[in-house]
């Protein structure tokens, strides 16, 4: 199918490149694909996006949210075809939803600070979600999100209520409690109690991590980036002495751990 060649292409241009290779005449492959089948698409571009964001990689961003715009002109045309709704009803949907979510902005209300903000986004979105209670609105919460994330925002939302310890020193002896239960679970040899009581472990520390302003998500990539580094560097020392990883004792191993961890 012909298609005009441009120097430049904008928005609508995508939109119909994607009506193309969905079209009889266009791609199989674009053809055949549905929501769930390029699901996972879908996160991994979000995901390479985030990646360039964490690198600085300007050029690489710019790809990447070419990437992910691809997949909500796809998800889009989708339900175009089934006549449900166009990637215009979603830009109209975002549009009218960021109006009525700044009111400071786009109406009479008095909104100076980012907490003031905060606080009336949050008054806004129950009201519109029809949500009544604290508990739709912890329900709201997507349960696609990778779960630190989602054990951030859900105590996020029971902390507006009041439901929240005073101090980080509040939230750390609940970390300590649920290790002592998580302890006793293995002490008992009681596999149900320790695939709950590690949940409440796990749930604590991201607690912790709210009262520091530290980004749980975020804090464990770090600490794997951290891990991979050093087990390298214990691998490197190891060859360096003709130690042979796999028949070593653990304590061997973690002394030379604790020999990169110094140098490093």
């Amino acid at each position: 199918m012909d298609f005009k060649e441009k120097q430049n292409y904008n928005f609508d241009d995508l939109i119909e490149i994607v009506k193309i290779l969905r079209s009889p005449e266009g791609c199989p492959w674009d053809r055949e694909q549905t929501h769930k089948s390029i699901r996972s698409n879908f996160i991994e571009e979000t995901y390479e996006a985030v990646e360039a964001i964490d690198t600085d990689d300007l050029d690489l961003l710019k790809e990447e949210l070419g990437d992910v715009l691809l997949q909500v002109a796809l998800h889009s045309e989708i339900e175009s075809e089934k006549g449900n709704f166009t990637v215009d009803d979603v830009c109209d949907g975002i549009c009218k939803k960021l109006i009525i979510r700044h009111p400071h902005v786009f109406g009479n209300v008095d909104a100076d600070t980012t907490d003031k903000v905060l606080k009336n986004w949050d008054a806004i979105k129950m009201r519109t979600k029809s949500q009544k209670t604290q508990t739709q609105a912890m329900e709201s919460v997507s349960k696609a999100l990778p779960s630190l994330m989602r054990s951030t925002k859900i105590q996020q939302k029971a902390a507006k209520v009041g439901f929240d310890w005073s101090s980080v020193d509040g939230a750390l002896d609940k970390l300590l409690e649920e290790c002592g239960e998580l302890k006793l679970a293995i002490d008992n040899n009681d596999a149900d109690n320790q695939y709950e009581e590690l949940g409440d472990v796990l749930f604590s520390a991201v607690n912790v991590a709210r009262f520091l302003n530290i980004d749980s998500e975020k804090a464990l990539y770090d600490a794997c980036d951290k891990f991979t580094e050093r087990f390298s560097g214990v691998e490197q020392l190891a060859a360096q002495r003709g130690i042979d990883m796999k028949t070593a004792s653990l304590d061997e191993l973690n002394s030379l751990w604790d020999e990169v961890k110094i140098n490093n």
